[in-house]
């Protein structure tokens, strides 16, 4: 964790706190959770909240996720030092998160190019303002590849749901929300649980839970095996009812719902054919037309 001074307090809680209570309901120690102050000494947050920190910037440290949480002002957000870090932290090949205000921070140090990315409301409109080829998303939070970005508040809560179910499965992500009486877990997609069923047209719980995790692996697609597993059923039994109750093999539900996130990007943002195949998980721009335009009977560019 890397919270920038002033950060949101909130934000940071309901980040690091699902952690927490992930080992504690395993018996295990499933995360180790490292506090990075850019200086020596606690962080402070916008209130009473500090941080206290076992590292500083530029430690050598090896880490599965960075996320940055920030509150404030973001956009005035300048320290050449902390951004040249993250860059050299992004290099390694470490996923790189952002909380609240702390996407914007990831922009600035150009670490968000070519990658789907949301934030908080009121940073979203200054930050297009600022950087107009960003594919920024009105969502709670959105998984891209190596980079997570989330809109804060406790919309956190339900990033990391999705998150510990990548890794441990969805049983035991509900119950870590459980513990926190966070029983209606949001998509990244929409503000509520009923939301999606409104979405999909269905409220199976297996089918839910698999296409929550579609929608939080739109540029890098899993395979049926890895969607079964997070719905709790057997792949052949996860196609029985996507087709049962959606009219469509699961897979193919999959490569629609990519196809649509594309055709938004078409409409909306100034990408290259080759940045909108790769941000929504297709080989190349080549095979991104061929299929487009198999399922629209037009080639992307002529949409556009």
């Amino acid at each position: 964790m890397l919270p920038i001074p002033g950060f949101a307090a909130l934000s940071y809680a309901s980040t690091v706190e699902m952690l927490r209570a992930a080992n504690l309901l395993s018996r295990e120690r499933l995360y180790d959770v490292i506090n990075i102050g850019p200086e020596d000494g606690p962080v402070q947050s916008s209130g009473a909240m500090q941080v206290a920190c076992e590292a500083r910037v530029g430690a050598e440290i090896d880490l599965d996720y960075l996320f940055v949480v920030a509150g404030g002002d973001p956009m005035s957000f300048d320290d050449a030092r902390i951004m040249a870090w993250l860059g050299r932290v992004a290099r390694k090949g470490v996923q790189l998160g952002g909380v609240s205000g702390g996407p914007v921070i990831l922009a600035k140090a150009g670490l968000m190019a070519g990658r789907r990315m949301t934030v908080h409301w009121e940073h979203a409109a200054a930050l297009a303002e600022l950087s107009p080829q960003l594919m920024i998303e009105r969502t709670l939070y959105v998984i891209d590849r190596d980079r997570v970005t989330c809109a804060g508040g406790t919309a956190p809560i339900d990033l990391m749901h999705a998150l510990i179910t990548r890794h441990h499965g969805a049983p035991f992500a509900r119950l870590v929300s459980d513990w926190f009486m966070h029983t209606e877990v949001r998509p990244s997609a929409g503000p509520q649980r009923a939301g999606l069923v409104e979405r999909v047209g269905c409220n199976v719980p297996a089918v839910l839970d698999a296409v929550e995790m579609m929608e939080t692996h739109v540029a890098d697609p899993v395979k049926l095996g890895d969607l079964a597993n997070a719905a709790g059923v057997s792949p052949r039994q996860l196609n029985r009812l996507f087709h049962d109750r959606l009219g469509r093999s699961t897979m193919g539900y999959y490569r629609d719902l990519r196809l649509e996130t594309a055709r938004a990007l078409l409409r909306n943002a100034p990408l290259s054919l080759t940045e909108i195949a790769l941000a929504t998980g297709f080989a190349n721009s080549s095979h991104f037309s061929t299929v487009y335009a198999q399922a629209y009977g037009e080639p992307p560019s002529s949409y556009r």
